[in-house]
């Protein structure tokens, strides 16, 4: 799938839900579901700064596409890490580097994330887009 259709698929999602504590109770569950990261990648060299709760991410490379894990001690956080990767892992770092994101907005997450959380997923995003950027560099 592409990052807009998967994108899509996130905004009806959300949309089955009328409040801001079901979508809510809804990330815990995908911050549930969050693969396990390899316990080796839980150093401070995955951890992003920027975030109030401890994110770890790796990024691979693999038949030029990127594929992300991570883990949080957070379960919202998990389960907004998890949609990420939903959406960027298993997709060129081209389209990675290019994607706008807007699921973010459309299903209101930005506006009812506290600030340090708003600053913790603008922060996800960046290492996300920073690994495609390496990727594209070494590899295209």
């Amino acid at each position: 799938m592409t990052i807009p259709e998967i994108e899509a698929e996130i905004v009806s999602e959300f949309s089955l839900f009328d409040d801001w504590m079901d979508k809510y109770n809804y990330l815990i569950d995908l911050g549930k579901s969050l693969p396990v990261i390899d316990p080796k990648y839980k150093t401070d060299q995955y951890l992003i700064s920027g975030c109030q709760s401890q994110v770890w991410l790796f990024a691979e490379y693999r038949e030029g596409k990127a594929f992300y894990s991570a883990d949080s001690d957070a379960i919202i956080t998990k389960g907004i890490v998890n949609l990420l990767i939903r959406v960027l892992s298993d997709q060129s770092p081209g389209d990675i580097i290019n994607a706008d994101l807007s699921f973010i907005d459309h299903i209101g997450l930005r506006e009812h994330l506290s600030p340090t959380r708003s600053n913790g997923l603008n922060s996800m995003i960046k290492q996300m887009k920073l690994y495609a950027v390496v990727f594209q560099t070494k590899y295209q």
